[in-house]
């Protein structure tokens, strides 16, 4: 089977279920495990990647205003590669390319050849006929199947494993991989519960403030954390400086969507410039956290149960060592 992924997550599922050799074409935001790098790119963003968060935030919301998909999909990579099954979502148009990019791309890419000319009459006699075309995948050839995952809190995450896993024909293979994932996860929230839960704030964009949703309150709970901000299960809400100032959470952990380390900490320049933030509880007592949210947390696939670890041990250190400081997570000052 020829398999291209069009979100990191995606990436990650189909690694882990053992389809890696199988991979022939990934997403621009692709890179785990390290070795898919070597595979081509089938998408790019419409828009200026580099900047400060609020640049960012500007010019998705000026493709949005205009109805303009913010990602493009390579034909020529697709046509080259010619997948039999295109790993993509539907969750979210910001992301990731979505599975309305991708059906547009397909509906492109196996359109019907145009009629060919009508031979003409040359000197005497009939000119010849051009060579025929060659068919194209979609023209008596198998149309590539489409999974399209879409989860919004950590049970549909599993689920979209045993999706992925059912698609390639290997749904024993998804169960098992599920069961491990959730047997880490219950035990991290088994040990988690009988300690003192500090009210914490995940930060998914630093410029204009956005909480974390999705399946990230589920993960501060079962580190041992109550969280203040976004529901399981609901997009992640914007919010304001006024309300994380009345909350005045002991923890604020930052996870910007898409940032790694290096670039959250950069970000978090512009929440320290502001007069309110030295009055945080969270600021004053040090418990301020950067996290390589491009990595684990914005990704719906194995590695939120690495992120699981992440928050507990930063809530948690003397109980939960799982050793992620440095490469995951770092304290902010």
């Amino acid at each position: 089977m020829r398999i291209v992924t069009m979100i990191a997550s995606a990436t990650e599922i189909v690694c882990a279920l053992g389809f890696e050799d199988q991979l022939v074409a990934r997403s621009h935001e692709c890179d785990w495990p390290p070795s898919v790098k070597r595979l081509p790119v089938c998408t790019a963003p419409r828009f200026d990647v580099h900047g400060s968060s609020l640049e960012i935030d500007q010019r998705v919301k000026s493709l949005l205003e205009q109805a303009t998909s913010i990602y493009r999909v390579d034909l020529d990579v697709l046509k080259q590669v010619q997948p039999d099954a295109i790993v993509t979502q539907a969750q979210c148009e910001v992301c990731a390319v979505s599975e309305k990019d991708v059906e547009a791309a397909l509906a492109e890419m196996l359109a019907p050849s145009p009629p060919a000319p009508l031979p003409r009459r040359g000197e005497g006699r009939m000119a010849p006929s051009p060579p025929a075309p060659l068919p194209r995948r979609g023209e008596g050839g198998k149309t590539p199947k489409i999974v399209s995952l879409s989860p919004n809190n950590l049970a549909e995450v599993w689920q979209t494993i045993r999706n992925v896993a059912d698609a390639l024909g290997v749904s024993s293979r998804g169960e098992t991989l599920v069961q491990q994932l959730q047997a880490r996860v219950d035990a991290i929230a088994a040990t988690s519960k009988s300690i003192k839960r500090p009210t914490v704030a995940c930060l998914e964009w630093i410029e204009p403030l956005m909480a974390a949703g999705n399946w990230v309150p589920e993960l501060v709970a079962h580190a041992g954390g109550h969280n203040l901000f976004g529901s399981v299960g609901k997009h992640s809400p914007w919010m304001t400086w006024e309300q994380l100032l009345t909350a005045d959470p002991m923890y604020i952990i930052a996870m910007p969507c898409g940032f790694d380390l290096p670039k959250t900490r950069e970000e978090m320049a512009s929440l320290k410039m502001r007069p309110e933030w030295r009055n945080l509880r969270a600021v004053r007592d040090g418990r301020v956290f950067v996290t390589d949210g491009n990595q684990y947390f914005n990704r719906p696939g194995p590695r939120l149960v690495e992120s699981l670890e992440i928050l507990a041990e930063i809530f948690h250190p003397q109980v939960f060592p799982f050793g992620h400081e440095v490469t995951g997570w770092e304290r902010y000052d």
